[in-house]
């Protein structure tokens, strides 16, 4: 595909045909178009923690649950080292609460895995934690980390699903996200560009969610300028963008 026919596509999913190849209808759960039915899809996004699924794909999150899709934020911590002058247990009690906020904004069903902020690991059994897991779900697409993050946490994360993701067979659509772009996710290359124009308020206020995290400042200063950018390569106002893995053999 050439950045013409991309763009074509972020055009397409802007005006309500598909985001990431997946059918934005008013009734996902089963809709006859000629011979063709369109099924409700499942969609795990999974981050690191508590706020990075919102700001990395927020809109897009909202797009899909809005569409009659099922949408799963998955957290692979609860945050547990985010605030600072709090304990590992009043850190994860409020961030948890804080990501149940956002998810209600943005339709998603949330799971809490078993990592620690901070302390994260890749081992055979952090691989089977996150490989039965996904296998239980069943997504159709899974949105992910960038695994050569710069944040050690973000990195694990994407790892332990590229590897699930592998050990599956390969089968389910799996893209990475991008958060705080520069500092963090780092030689990243979209394939792909979601209009969220029409969610963007919405994405804000889940973000706006994680009050613990100084979200407003930490948005502003990262995010806005990302989704601006993103925008400008899709011919939007504001987008987020996203990498296909390059051998991802599941249809949809």
């Amino acid at each position: 595909m050439n950045r013409r026919e991309m763009i074509k596509t972020v055009s397409a999913a802007a005006a309500g045909a598909t985001v990431l190849g997946i059918p934005l209808v008013s009734n996902a759960a089963g809709v006859d178009n000629g011979n063709n039915t369109r099924q409700r899809r499942k969609i795990l996004v999974i981050g690191a923690h508590p706020d990075d699924p919102e700001t990395g794909c927020g809109g897009t999150m909202c797009l899909l649950a809005d569409a009659g899709h099922e949408v799963v934020c998955v957290y692979l911590t609860r945050g547990e080292a985010g605030i600072r002058g709090k304990s590992h247990d009043e850190a994860a009690a409020i961030r948890v609460v804080e990501s149940k906020n956002a998810c209600e904004i943005t339709g998603a069903r949330h799971i809490f895995m078993s990592q620690i902020d901070g302390n994260t690991e890749v081992n055979l059994e952090r691989y089977k934690e996150m490989r039965e897991l996904i296998d239980r779900e069943n997504p159709d697409v899974v949105l992910t980390h960038w695994p050569i993050d710069a944040h050690r946490d973000h990195a694990v994360c994407g790892t332990l699903v590229l590897d699930a993701w592998r050990r599956l067979d390969r089968r389910f659509k799996l893209y990475y996200f991008e958060v705080m772009s520069g500092e963090q996710t780092q030689m990243f290359h979209p394939t792909h560009w979601v209009n969220i124009e029409a969610v963007l308020e919405r994405k804000h206020e889940a973000c706006n969610c994680h009050v613990s995290q100084g979200m407003q400042e930490l948005y502003d200063g990262w995010h806005t300028t990302m989704e601006k950018f993103r925008g400008i390569e899709s011919r939007c106002l504001a987008a987020e963008a996203f990498a296909l893995h390059s051998d991802s053999l599941a249809t949809i």
